[in-house]
């Protein structure tokens, strides 16, 4: 954890940009802001999360090959975005987003013929960095936002992969009650599993006060507002992803990448601090499919090594700025 501490204390410098940020954030279309911004964290001006998932066993695989089930007991993360604009005019808007993550593992691995393990604890930093371009237009009468991302990332020793997303969201309907959304992703990227994935979002407020929160493929909640708009609480299920690359696995220069795509259950509580900051804190199961090693210029589908782990109860404490924030606001 020290290392965690001094690892963000050494980003947070990110955080002398706020003056940045709340001078140019009025320049943004305030309902595209507000609604990327509650969708998606990433998108706000800065974001902390840390993480803690508590120990679990895995099953694992090597060229095909099973081998003795063994078991992570640390597994801790430390995430910090930013994002700038540059320039703003009235169809178009060129920003940047800057992150960074630190995870921090310990496994037990069991050695296969015998019932002996030996422990390895690894300390990974990834780094990104992307230039975006968002368009506003209009198609057959619907407002429609473009977007394109060129996207550079790598660890705390080299730059490893140029790659490129492009996305179209067309605007189906959007009132004080019901927001729906349609569109596409492209990724530019020989390592995506899925080059290629249609997206949707609907959001509804019932007259309950219940609101339903669908974003296709990434989440699924069903929200309440309480203390007075000043916070919310949620239920439902969210995809996540950690990545980092890999050095000297089997003594060469070939480089690797680790990915693995959580789907993360439970609760969420979100609650405005003053006008432009929230606290996020999560707490539920974490489901991962799979996990795999592969090499850098191959793809998730090719892997060297999979892993499959056991369901984990985790936590996520979380702080952001962000001026667009629904809480803490009247409806």
């Amino acid at each position: 954890m020290n290392r965690i501490k001094r690892t963000v204390t050494t980003l947070s410098m990110l955080v002398s940009a706020i003056n940045c940020f709340s001078q140019i954030t009025d320049s943004i279309p305030k309902k595209f802001a507000t609604f990327t911004t509650d969708k998606f964290a990433i998108t706000r001006p800065l974001n902390l999360e840390f993480t803690y998932t508590t120990p679990y066993s895995f099953k694992s695989e090597k060229g095909g090959n099973m081998l003795p089930e063994s078991r992570i007991s640390r597994f801790q993360q430390a995430k910090v975005s930013a994002n700038i604009n540059f320039i703003k005019r009235k169809t178009w808007l060129l920003s940047t987003t800057l992150g960074y993550s630190y995870t921090s593992t310990e496994a037990q691995i069991v050695q296969p013929g015998t019932e002996k393990s030996i422990t390895i604890a690894n300390n990974f930093q990834y780094l990104f960095s992307s230039l975006n371009l968002t368009y506003f237009s209009s198609l057959f009468g619907k407002r429609i936002i473009y977007n394109s991302s060129v996207i550079v990332d790598g660890s705390n020793k080299y730059l490893e992969r140029v790659r490129g997303i492009f996305t179209g969201t067309m605007v189906l309907k959007a009132n004080q009650r019901t927001k729906m959304t349609a569109g596409f992703l492209v990724s530019i990227d020989p390592s995506a599993q899925t080059p290629f994935l249609p997206t949707f979002s609907y959001e509804h407020k019932f007259n309950n006060g219940l609101i339903a929160d669908i974003v296709l493929p990434r989440s699924l909640y069903l929200r309440k507002m309480v203390f007075n708009n000043n916070g919310r609480i949620s239920l439902g299920s969210e995809l996540d992803r950690t990545s980092f690359y890999l050095y000297n696995l089997d003594g060469t220069n070939q480089k690797y990448e680790y990915r693995q795509l959580d789907i993360n259950s439970g609760l969420t509580y979100e609650h405005a601090i003053g006008k432009y900051f929230m606290i996020t804190a999560k707490s539920g199961m974490k489901y991962t499919p799979s996990g795999r090693i592969f090499k850098k210029e191959e793809s998730f589908a090719d892997p060297v090594y999979k892993i499959t782990p056991d369901p984990a109860f985790y936590f996520k404490m979380g702080i952001s700025f962000n001026p667009f924030s629904v809480l803490g606001k009247k409806h």
